[in-house]
């Protein structure tokens, strides 16, 4: 075979895959979530992903319950593109209630594997390794990973503030969940369990619907001082 012709082989093949992926992934997700802090009620959370060719956005809104609305809404932003290895963050926002001093913003600069944030109006850099995803693209991100998943995932994310990465193990079995009257199977992904149990550490749970794009159902965070946030799904709209 030519050099040409090689050539022209390795091209077709990565089209097709990228042409693969963008076939069978959903075009739009909405998704609503009941929230709880220490098992009362907290907040909803509404979001969506939008794919328009090669790119996506995605928007998470977050209004308190109560008093808890006082804070203002926490608005979530993630635009980016869509490749073969999935989604690809070029920007992201987080906006808690009007007060724009809050906001934190971050540019992902891929061509020189440097993320660019603005926290609270100072900019702050760090090292961008491919893969990091935002708080709001990361939990579609599980749509493309190989299946089957994995016994261990580790997961890169800004916050707007900075960089995190959290490893999970991934259980062996699958779990049915009950959620506002639909069964889901689930995929639970747990973290590590750590070296030290006598020091409390921010620990979250993650349990990803297999037959809906491993969208996640239900997350639970615990923070350092044992406060519990779950965040259950009580809507889902898939086209």
């Amino acid at each position: 075979m030519s050099r040409h012709i090689r050539f022209l082989s390795v091209i077709f093949c990565f089209i097709s895959a990228s042409v693969s992926a963008q076939a069978l992934t959903p075009k739009h997700i909405q998704a609503t979530y009941e929230v709880t802090k220490n098992g009362m009620p907290f907040a909803k959370v509404h979001e969506q992903m939008v794919i328009t060719g090669n790119t996506y956005k995605v928007e998470s809104i977050t209004k308190g319950i109560g008093i808890y609305a006082l804070f203002g809404e926490r608005k979530l932003t993630s635009i980016g593109e869509l490749t073969s290895a999935g989604l690809k963050p070029t920007h992201f926002e987080l906006q808690q209630g009007d007060n724009p001093k809050k906001a934190l913003i971050a540019d992902f600069d891929w061509s020189k594997s440097i993320l660019h944030m603005l926290v609270k109006g100072a900019p702050k850099d760090a090292e961008l390794a491919l893969g990091t995803q935002d708080l709001a693209s990361y939990a579609y991100q599980f749509m493309f990973l190989p299946a089957p998943l994995k016994n261990e995932i580790t997961v890169t994310l800004t916050t707007g503030k900075k960089l995190n990465q959290y490893v999970y193990k991934v259980s062996a079995e699958q779990e049915m969940l009950a959620l506002a009257g639909t069964q889901y199977k689930t995929l639970h992904l747990l973290p590590p369990t750590p070296l030290d149990a006598s020091k409390p550490q921010e620990t979250k749970e993650l349990w990803l619907a297999t037959e809906y794009h491993y969208v996640p159902v239900r997350i639970l965070m615990v923070d350092e001082n044992g406060q519990k946030l779950e965040q259950t799904l009580s809507e889902l709209h898939v086209e």
